[in-house]
């Protein structure tokens, strides 16, 4: 059962955007700042680093365990943030999550007000030493970044997903690495990650979602909170989603040594749509070619060859690719290619049910359906739709991805091509 929201949108400022999502299925609040910039080699690791540095401590509270202390007297309130790559931008994103005022112990409180002026406190009031972050904070984030930058080997199938987005966008901002590069890591210090800091937290687009049962005026709140106060207006400037992939003229395949037990191959492939409907299309495409237990990838890769450990797909909206994912042993690689490549051409020609294509309906609709089941879900799909500047509430899309059928599945085949395969073997 979906449950009715009340979701509206305001400005705080030119280029700040507060989403409300008003609801009382959940007993706590949910706060998410999003702050998005174009994803750029000069400033993409000095963005990864600034979320960890400003968690450590604020002008009021100096330390982390400070922020700590403060969240376990707000009825054991919780903060995270991070990094995302959506796109061609790099999505800043920090949460705080505390009870909602109707549980608490006692009258009087105002913990959605107090989750506000704190989140608020962390991001945009951080704690300094001679006007500049303080030294220890960003030395030791560094070497937490430089552990998390070379620990990306450690997961092969995650690695080899991001080689293959390398190589698909090389000299592009999508090939970037979210989390940055080691080498960038010497150039930065407490002094100059500061005077970038004060220069992207004045230009970014910032989206503050407050998901809940909120009955104050939040617009209010938020106006007149000190913090944001001082922040200026802004023209955001980020990249929309693509409706075309980059065309290549043949496919480039990458072959990449390494010590592996198992090979991984990822095989990305282009989408070229006429208009942004054509998205819902390409999602029950994707469910039929590998997004499913049922897809074709699985059964005649996996189950009927026995070729693969792993064999699915992806859908990847804000850049219209699809990315193919096995894991294989290594003698295997040519004998699954040509499978996979067999799926990709029986589509293109129609070889797949009607009972397929309802099966793929089905699962895709049953999935959107938990969209609201989590706060952070739901504000993520709310987000996305602010990215793409196409808004279209649950109803609605449950009520597009019924409307495929296989004709249109048959066009999306039709405008698929394989890009890059990349193989990571020993």
């Amino acid at each position: 059962m979906i449950v009715k929201m009340e979701y509206r949108k305001s400005d705080i400022k030119q280029g700040i955007q507060l989403h409300i999502i008003n609801k009382d299925k959940f007993k706590t609040n949910l706060i998410a700042v999003m702050i998005t910039s174009k994803l750029d080699k000069k400033t993409v690791t000095k963005n990864a680093l600034i979320p960890a540095v400003l968690r450590r401590g604020t002008a009021k509270l100096n330390t982390q365990e400070e922020i700590n202390k403060k969240l376990e007297d707000m009825y054991g309130a919780s903060f995270n943030c991070g990094l995302d790559k959506t796109g061609d931008n790099q999505v800043l994103k920090f949460y705080l999550e505390s009870v909602n005022d109707e549980f608490l112990p006692q009258d009087g409180e105002n913990m959605l007000k107090t989750s506000l002026e704190n989140i608020f406190e962390i991001i945009f009031n951080p704690y300094l030493e001679n006007d500049c972050f303080k030294k220890e904070y960003v030395e030791q984030e560094k070497e937490n970044l430089k552990q998390i930058i070379q620990g990306k080997i450690d997961n092969k199938a995650r690695y080899a997903l991001d080689r293959c987005i390398e190589e698909m966008y090389k000299n592009e901002p999508y090939g970037l690495y979210k989390f940055g590069y080691v080498e960038d890591l010497q150039e930065i210090d407490e002094k100059n990650l500061y005077e970038y800091y004060k220069k992207f937290i004045n230009e970014c687009k910032i989206d503050i979602f407050v998901s809940g049962m909120i009955k104050d005026n939040i617009e209010e709140i938020i106006k007149n909170d000190e913090n944001i106060k001082r922040l200026n207006d802004r023209q955001p400037n980020y990249n929309e989603f693509v409706l075309n992939s980059p065309k290549v003229e043949k496919e480039n395949i990458v072959n990449e040594s390494m010590d592996v037990n198992q090979g991984k191959l990822v095989i990305g492939l282009n989408l070229d749509l006429e208009n942004k409907e054509q998205k819902y299309d390409a999602s029950i495409y994707n469910s039929i070619l590998g997004g499913s237990a049922n897809s074709k990838l699985f059964q005649n890769v996996r189950e009927k060859a026995s070729l693969a450990y792993t064999a699915s797909s992806s859908y990847y909206k804000a850049k219209n690719n699809i990315f193919i994912n096995c894991g294989i042993e290594i003698e295997n690689f040519d004998k699954c290619l040509e499978i996979i490549k067999k799926q990709i051409e029986d589509m293109k020609n129609g070889e797949f049910s009607d009972e397929e294509v309802e099966n793929a309906k089905q699962g895709t609709i049953a999935t959107i359906k938990t969209i609201d089941d989590e706060q952070d879900t739901e504000i993520i799909y709310l987000f996305s739709q602010e990215l793409s500047k196409q808004q279209i509430n649950i109803e609605e899309y449950i009520d597009k991805i019924a409307n495929v059928d296989k004709n249109k599945v048959v066009d999306i085949a039709k405008r698929v091509n394989i890009n890059t395969v990349y193989f990571l073997k020993n």
